[in-house]
Order: structure tokens, then C-alpha cells, then sequence
């Protein structure tokens, strides 16, 4: 039986541009070409933990338009029961993107439906909550309803996974019930209340947020892998998980590809630092693609790419950050 997930979260259509770079403050660009995709992380993160393998439910809210209609067929199209996504009389969600050559990005966020997303829609929604494997949750609806969703999960001990992005201040009481807090090095040296940084100061931001509550910590680095702190059954503060070596066309959704086969990987039993293997190789593939949705792969392909390197290289780094030792993890596949 494959592992149960739901996704609470946004929906968004992604009106994406392409360019040579992107625009200094006052600067008209031209780019081109241009796209619609469909996105919003809680929508990416439902359809690459659906083409993992996972079961998964969307639960969040999409307007009364063909933006709307669109999302929806897609979600259903991955395999994604999109029976819980409310239809709102604002207008679906927008994400205006703009790419440059070099695969980064930009993003401007027009909400829309999803601000409609309250604790009401969490608390209607507790019987399927409470029947889920993993909770999957980020920031772009109302932190009311985060808060809400994260309790219910709480009062039926299921596991929680928060994706803080757009990073914001979070009160003590929701970082309580998180089971696994999944920042970029950004988000969790701004939650953290850190400056930004590499290796060690990724690590202090990480003991940090333990510190605050949370359960368990993995910071991701972009094409520098991931750090899982606190590693349970070990005597080791963190690990620093490699990532895989590609040429990134665009990176938007990997972070949310990383979250989803993180959550399928680690509810189907797998620990924190092979499950974040799992994440780094899923996120890098999604770096591959242009878009968000059309970028999330199926775990087919995330098996390809980690069986090209059955041993992993994980690094053990002392308490400040710094390289201890290196060891081995195998990687085995049912």
C-alpha cells in the first residue's frame, strides 16, 4: 500500500518569461518565449509526491475560471484526489516568473484563491488529515491555516513536514508540531534569525531551529546537496547529503520536488539521510526542465539517476559546522 500524503497548501497558474538575465530596478528586458504552467508549491509538491508513488490528496483552493479548471485536470491528471480543493469566488492564484539563462529565478506571487484557504477549510478537512502517513504543508496560503492544519495533525499523530517558504517569522506554537522543518539555507537563517552562509552557518541555523521546537531540521543547498541535523541513532549533530551534477535549465519546483521524495521516502520507512538522498536526486532532475509541474519526476527516473552512484558519499560535520569524518551509506532498492 503506498504511502498516504497529503498536501495542504497553494495552487497557482505560473506565467512564465524567459530571459537573458534578470531586469535591474527600472529596466525594460525583452525575453521570450513565454509559457503558462501550472504550479503553487502545495500543488508541485502533491504531483511529485504522486509520480514518487505516493497517494496523495490535495487539499487548498483554486477560483471559478479556466485557470481553476486547468489546475485541477492537472492534479487529477497525476493521479492526485483533488476532491477537498475548494472553488472560490476570487480568482485563481498567479505566479509571474521570469527565467534567466542561467536557470535562476524570480518570482512574484499574486495569491488570489489561496488566501481564502482558512482554518475552517483545515478543520473541514480533519477526517482526511488524520488518515494521512505525512502531512505536507508551505507558506503561501494564510498562516491561520497552516497553524490549524498542524494541530490537527497533532491531535492524531501525524507526521508534520513544513516547507517555510515565502520565509516569515513563525510563532513557537506551530514550530512545536513540526516533525521535519525543510528550509532552503535562506529561509532557515532568516527564521533562525542568522546571516546567511555556507556549511557552518547552515548547521549553527539548523541547531538553532531545534532549539525553538522543531523535530528534526534538513536545510537544502541547492547544488550543494542538503544538511540533515541531528540524525537519530547517531551520535553525529548533522550530515551533509552530495546532490548530483546537472545542467540546470531552471530551477523552480526543485525545492518542492526534494520535498516530496523526501516525505514518499521517508513514509515508506527509508531514515532522514537516505530520504534526503532521495530529495537531492529528485530536486536536481526537476532543475532539468523548464517549468514547475512539467519539471517533477516520476520516481522511475529518480531511481535511474541514484543508481548511477549506489554509494553515497556523506559527510560528518561537527557541532560548528565544520567536516569530521566521511562514511559510506549503500543505497538499496526494492
Amino acid at each position: 500500500m503506498p504511502p498516504h500524503i497529503v498536501v495542504f497548501g497553494s495552487l497557482n497558474m505560473d506565467l512564465v518569461i524567459q530571459a537573458p538575465r534578470h531586469p535591474r530596478p527600472g529596466e525594460t528586458l525583452t525575453g521570450g518565449p513565454f509559457r503558462t504552467i501550472p504550479g503553487g508549491k502545495g500543488a508541485n509538491q502533491a504531483v511529485a509526491a504522486a509520480r514518487m508513488g505516493g497517494q496523495v490528496t490535495m487539499i487548498g483552493a483554486v477560483g471559478a475560471d479556466g485557470f481553476g479548471d486547468e489546475l485541477i485536470a492537472n492534479l487529477a491528471a497525476a493521479g492526485v484526489d483533488t476532491s477537498r480543493i475548494d472553488r472560490s469566488p476570487e480568482a485563481t492564484g498567479l505566479a509571474l516568473i521570469t527565467v534567466s539563462e542561467s536557470g535562476e529565478n524570480t518570482i512574484v506571487l499574486a495569491p488570489g484563491a489561496n488566501g481564502t484557504v482558512s482554518a475552517r477549510t483545515a478543520w473541514e478537512n480533519e477526517d482526511v488529515i488524520a488518515a494521512a502517513d505525512a502531512l505536507l504543508l508551505q507558506l503561501e496560503v494564510p498562516l491561520s491555516a497552516v497553524l490549524a492544519a498542524v494541530q490537527i495533525a497533532g491531535r492524531h499523530r501525524v507526521p508534520v513536514i513544513l516547507n517555510p517558504a515565502p520565509a516569515r517569522p513563525l510563532p513557537v506554537e506551530l514550530l512545536h508540531h513540526v516533525s521535519y522543518l525543510i528550509p532552503n539555507e535562506h529561509e532557515a537563517a532568516l527564521l533562525a534569525g542568522l546571516p546567511t552562509g555556507a556549511g557552518e552557518e547552515a548547521t549553527r541555523a539548523a541547531a538553532a531551529l531545534r532549539e525553538m521546537g522543531v523535530g528534526q531540521v534538513v536545510v537544502t543547498l541547492g547544488e550543494r546537496g542538503a544538511l540533515v541535523y541531528d540524525v537519530p541513532g547517531t551520535s553525529e549533530s548533522a550530515w551533509h547529503v552530495a546532490s548530483f551534477p546537472v545542467q540546470a535549465v531552471d530551477t523552480t519546483a526543485a525545492g518542492d520536488a526534494f520535498l516530496a521524495a523526501f516525505a514518499v521516502a521517508l513514509t515508506e520507512g527509508k531514515p532522514p539521510a537516505e530520504a534526503a538522498r532521495w530529495g537531492c536526486a529528485a530536486g536536481a532532475l526537476a532543475c532539468t526542465v523548464l517549468g514547475a509541474q512539467p519539471s517533477l519526476p516520476t520516481r522511475a527516473a529518480v531511481e535511474e539517476m541514484m543508481h548511477k552512484e549506489p554509494v553515497v558519499l556523506l559527510t560528518s560535520l561537527a557541532p560548528a559546522g565544520k567536516m569530521r569524518n566521511v562514511c559510506m551509506l549503500r543505497e538499496t532498492h526494492g
